[in-house]
């Protein structure tokens, strides 16, 4: 495994490597209060904590990530905030499929606010030894926990050709799935492809470098093209995370982990996500026992579009559990 990249001091004005996204719109949404308990599922560079904090004095905020490094450069990062304000902190590494066994850990019956937010922090992006990304080459790994689970470089080199095509397809939605597997299978059997750059090429040598497989017609490198590389990068992060099977169960746990009133706000970035948040939470208001805060996602306004081109694909909905009846 490589050596994990040295982690910065959260104390540097330039160490955080990540804006949060539609914060505004999160934080509006959301409205803690004072003394109110938070959820952030996916705490990361600790962004949205970060504001969430100075709103709940005298409250309690719950961080919880799969990434072992940027737990603990959260738990830094907000100590000494989360003591000005008077707010309990606890910092969880864990993955948020298991919200509800960890708030029991926790012994919390519930949280006035939740936020998940499904995207990729950017230094993990631009970390060139996760290799969640093609624009470096590094260890093909991509996973968020380098603790457990497989790399991707394993995914690649040992599924059978007509399952990676049933990957790249399902979760890439890439419809060249069947010409790209045969290409890896072909490839490896020359030699292990173990990094980002071996499958970036491989890839594209398979699909075509020029016109975008949805009908575009602009050529890769260009401001508008795709690479043909993006879906099958996409389709292995999430399979090798298992980022869909844990979006699934936080969201089964919904609404039982909010308190009677309690919001409960998820930014997507892809539309597997999306559909899936969208689903659950109109049969969670058709159960009666929560409204939806949105019936369109929130997206991004052109002042954060500016400074913040990622945010782009961001799409945040929200849910309000019902409160009890009157008496």
């Amino acid at each position: 495994m490589p050596a994990p990249s040295p982690e910065p001091n959260p104390d540097a004005p330039d160490a955080i490597g990540h804006a949060p996204v539609l914060l505004d719109e999160t934080l509006a949404l959301l409205a803690p209060h004072p003394g109110n308990t938070v959820l952030d599922a996916t705490l990361g560079r600790g962004g949205h904590a970060a504001a969430l904090i100075p709103l709940i004095p005298g409250g309690r905020l719950i961080g919880l990530d799969t990434d072992p490094a940027n737990a603990r450069f959260a738990q830094k990062r907000l100590e000494t905030l989360a003591r000005a304000h008077n707010v309990a902190l606890d910092v969880l590494h864990t993955n948020f499929a298991g919200v509800q066994a960890q708030l029991n850990t926790l012994q919390v019956p519930g949280v006035h606010a939740l936020l998940a937010d499904l995207g990729f922090a950017s230094n993990q992006m631009d970390d060139p030894q996760r290799g969640l990304a093609f624009r470096f080459d590094g260890p093909l790994d991509m996973r968020l926990d380098p603790t457990r689970g497989r790399p991707a470089s394993e995914w690649v080199n040992t599924l059978g050709e007509s399952a990676l095509a049933d990957l790249i397809y399902t979760l890439g939605e890439d419809r060249a799935s069947r010409r790209i597997a045969r290409k890896i299978v072909e490839r490896r059997s020359v030699s292990p492809i173990l990094t980002t750059g071996e499958l970036a090429r491989t890839v594209r040598a398979a699909a075509g470098r020029g016109p975008d497989r949805r009908g575009g017609r602009n050529p890769v490198g260009s401001p508008r093209g795709i690479d043909p590389a993006t879906r099958t990068f996409m389709a292995l992060r999430i399979a090798v995370n298992g980022e869909l099977d844990a979006l699934d169960a936080l969201l089964a746990a919904l609404p039982d982990v909010l308190l009677p009133g309690g919001r409960a706000g998820i930014i997507s970035f892809h539309s597997l996500e999306d559909r899936r948040v969208k689903q659950r939470f109109l049969q969670i208001q058709q159960d009666d026992t929560a409204r939806r805060l949105t019936r369109k996602p929130l997206t991004a306004g052109p002042a954060e579009l500016a400074d913040n081109p990622r945010s782009r694909s961001a799409k945040l909905r929200g849910l309000e559990r019902a409160a009890p009846p009157a008496l």
